[in-house]
């Protein structure tokens, strides 16, 4: 083996397969693929998903010694730690997907800056979106603001090829390996852990997609909508841990029944990630401020955070958040717009509580689409009304969903799940509605 290693510095991009930065490296010479856990983000992270992180990073080591490489895991801060090992091993260049969180931006900047002074290259690669963040945007400069217009140059955007995985990694011999994170990360983070979670890991990932591809996905674009029948892909944290490529997930669905109405939500994930790209304050402020007059009803709050709220097409919803780590798109919705459109709950309060749970938790996705909940982010229509009972009738029209997260209403037979206060005898140990469903919510 000759010549200077580049380093691969992972984050949220597990995988082999379709690795630009892993593909570019490995074609070049020697590489060293490091992952760095920095315990000041354990500390803020959720415990599903660094959970989830072990076992993605466990499946990422087991997939390079398997090619002949090893998966370096180094502990502390990030910069420092990549320079560190460039120093170690002769590194001269560090490569990574890029990323648009604040914090990733900031850790981009210092890696070119730091790398810089100390003789090391740079270079961040595509790989985290189907099409990357400004390669398209409007006439006028910036990001688009709203949906059809991007989709529409989504559309016509040229893809890059997908790569395969590398026949081998080589890697500079002596190097420490490292340690995994294991329980300990776990216990440090925020949140409860939920008890029926999917497995981490590229090798899971890549199987749920050829089951979901292969299957459910024709029905799709009819059933996705169907609370009950859990008719959606489940890839959302596979995506967000980077255990598969957005690009080859969008490309393995082309052509195939169900695939317009699949890839639209993947153009979803692109436009929300374009937007926090150019607008990093996402998370803490509003996108298109309507001087909301936000209230504090912290037992409102704490009723809906524990699925008590009164409502069971929200308090399902949430439950199902406690128990799976995950939540339907719909509810998250419905859930969302109880919170702010009905008790008038600021929206970062909500996404918080999100963040703090969700395996598929990310900052573009979760709170750009809180905000559009809310009336303050992207949404064209931000007065929009939500009549919560409308909504549970049409997509969970027999309670089949209702009853499979509320124990308490499982003697309410078909719709009579959704109105459990119109019984002659409510069941006992469910709360009465915090607010009247079948007004709509909204409108402003």
């Amino acid at each position: 083996m000759t010549g200077a290693p580049v380093i691969v510095l992972f984050n949220r991009d597990l995988r082999v397969h379709d690795h630009p930065a892993l593909h570019a490296a490995a074609a070049d010479g020697p590489v060293v693929p490091l992952f760095v856990t920095d315990p000041r983000i354990l500390r803020r992270a959720a415990r599903n998903r660094i959970r989830h992180l072990c076992e993605a990073l466990a499946d990422l080591r087991t997939a390079l010694r398997a090619r002949g490489g090893e998966l370096f895991v180094r502990e502390g801060e990030t910069v420092p730690e990549a320079l560190r090992t460039a120093a170690a091993t002769g590194a001269r260049a560090v490569f990574a997907t890029a990323d648009v969180s604040d914090a990733a931006r900031r850790r981009e900047r210092a890696l070119a800056e730091e790398g810089r002074r100390a003789g090391v290259e740079f270079r961040a690669f595509p790989g985290a979106t189907v099409v990357p963040p400004g390669a398209i945007t409007p006439a006028g400069g910036g990001h688009y603001r709203v949906f059809t217009p991007y989709l529409r140059a989504w559309e016509r955007t040229g893809r890059r090829p997908v790569l395969p995985a590398p026949d081998r990694v080589a890697v500079p011999e002596g190097l420490p390996s490292g340690e995994l994170p294991g329980p300990d990360g776990v216990r440090r983070g925020r949140g409860a852990l939920s008890p029926e979670v999917p497995r981490g890991g590229e090798e899971p990932a890549r199987a749920r997609l050829r089951a979901w591809s292969e299957g459910p996905l024709s029905d799709y674009g009819d059933r996705r909508d169907l609370l009950a029948a859990d008719a959606t892909s489940r890839l959302s944290a596979d995506l967000r841990f980077g255990c598969l490529s957005p690009l080859e997930v969008a490309e393995e669905a082309r052509g195939r029944p169900g695939a317009d109405a699949f890839v639209r939500q993947l153009a979803w994930r692109d436009f929300h990630h374009q937007v926090a790209a150019d607008f990093p304050g996402i998370a803490r402020r509003d996108y298109r401020p309507r001087g909301t007059a936000w209230r504090d009803d912290p037992g409102g709050l704490e009723a809906w955070r524990e699925g008590r709220t009164g409502i069971p097409i929200v308090d399902a919803g949430m439950r199902q958040l406690l128990r799976e780590g995950f939540m339907h798109n719909r509810a998250r919705m419905l859930t969302a717009a109880f919170l702010t459109r009905g008790l008038r709950v600021h929206w970062r309060r909500g996404a918080e509580h999100f963040h703090d749970l969700l395996l598929d938790g990310d900052i573009a996705d979760n709170h750009g689409n809180w905000q559009w909940v809310a009336g303050t982010g992207n949404d064209t229509r931000p007065n929009r009304r939500t009549n919560l009972l409308r909504q549970a009738r049409r997509f969970d029209p027999d309670g089949t969903y209702v009853r499979r997260y509320l124990p308490e209403l499982a003697g309410l037979p078909g719709g009579r799940a959704h109105t459990p206060w119109a019984e002659q005898d409510p069941p006992a140990d469910y709360p009465p509605p915090l607010l009247d469903p079948s007004e709509g919510l909204g409108g402003d």
